[in-house]
């Protein structure tokens, strides 16, 4: 028994001294990840060429729902950029259901319009009145109707607009699995309604496992739906789950803004556990919430204006029968030691490298 018991304690001391320079090697893959992302975006790496900009086009915008701060700051970005050639912009907001965007959609093709913007839902979703503007010869390009970045020629779009979100994903992993100092214990919300949501939130869980760490549950909440479901959907899983609850990993800042009040009346501080994390899109009160430590630590931004300008160029070269630019923009990890870079004081993610004058070049204006 004594020689069976050495044996096992034998064992057991050189599995950890084998994990040891593992957990060493995850924790400064991970710290490596995170670093790369959190530093200033100053260079401009997109486009410097393409087609003068169309004079006199008028464009609608479909948005999936206003009220989500990503799709609000793409609106925003679209509607700048427009103005800067002088187009006309009408946005239509689905107010986040299927029905909303179904009609959202039969009064855009009402309108005739020379190209319409999806602006926050799967292609597929609407892909009857994704036919039919095809089949009209209406231009469309897209941020976040399809999980890769470019063209989705089923569907009519001419180029999707979206940072790589599987490098989102992984980087939110990334800083979780470092901050708990290579042990999390991981609750994932997500939306099963859209495709690209599923895909970043498996692509977190798969990097937390890979690393080492420990995916307590994996949670399908609508996001249309979460003032509704989070606080009490928060509550429960406190419950269940107590202090093995390390962080939160999310597809989006917006289930973090129903959640705080009810880590509140747990009596769990601001910058206590579960510490929250969102791969995306970086809004407003994501911000807000970072630069007060109050409920919410990271946010991967997407940088949201950027990216309205890029789906007026990649329309613009849509108009002049060019190949899309093949530009994927840039990510950054937002935390409360870099928050006021590229933007932050605007609590939003504006890359400081010039791209509004780059485009303006690219234009002719």
């Amino acid at each position: 028994m004594k020689r069976r018991t050495l044996l096992q304690a034998t064992v057991a001391t050189v599995a950890v001294m084998l994990s040891v320079p593992a957990l060493a090697d995850s924790m400064a893959d991970a710290k490596a990840v995170v670093d790369k992302y959190a530093s200033k975006v100053s260079a401009w790496d997109g486009p410097t060429s393409g087609p003068k900009g169309a004079s006199g086009k008028n464009i609608v915008i479909l948005a999936a729902d206003m009220k989500n701060g990503g799709i609000l700051g793409v609106v925003n970005g679209v509607q700048e950029a427009a103005g800067a050639l002088g187009w006309t912009v009408k946005a239509l907001d689905g107010a986040g259901s299927i029905g909303g965007r179904t009609a959202a959609f039969g009064q855009a093709m009402a309108l005739k319009p020379d190209g319409i913007i999806i602006n926050g839902f799967d292609a597929v979703e609407q892909k009857p009145a994704m036919e039919a503007a095809k089949a009209a010869g209406i231009p469309m390009v897209s941020w976040h109707a399809a999980s890769a970045v470019g063209p989705v020629p089923e569907v009519g779009v001419f180029a999707n607009v979206t940072t790589d979100a599987m490098e989102v994903s992984k980087s939110a992993a990334d800083w979780a699995f470092a901050d708990a100092g290579g042990k999390p214990g991981v609750i994932i919300f997500t939306d099963s309604t859209y495709a690209i949501a599923i895909a970043k939130a498996d692509r977190m869980k798969k990097e937390i496992e890979d690393l080492g760490g420990t995916v307590l549950e994996y949670v399908d909440t609508p996001i249309a739906e979460t003032s509704q479901r989070m606080p009490q959907l928060t509550t429960s899983l406190l419950q269940k789950y107590g202090a093995k609850w390390t962080h939160s990993l999310a597809i989006n800042d917006l289930y973090y803004d129903f959640m705080g009040p009810s880590l509140a009346s747990a009596g769990i501080a601001g910058d206590g556990k579960p510490v929250n994390v969102a791969a995306g899109d970086g809004s407003e009160s994501a911000y807000q919430r970072i630069r007060a430590k109050q409920f919410q630590a990271v946010t991967v931004a997407e940088p949201l204006n950027l990216q309205g300008w890029q789906l007026v160029d990649e329309l613009n070269r849509a108009f002049a029968g060019a190949p899309w630019s093949g530009y994927v923009s840039p990510l950054h990890v937002v935390t409360s030691q870099n928050v006021e870079f590229d933007g932050g004081p605007k609590n939003s993610f504006d890359p400081d490298n010039g791209y509004r004058d780059q485009y303006k070049k690219i234009w002719g204006k």
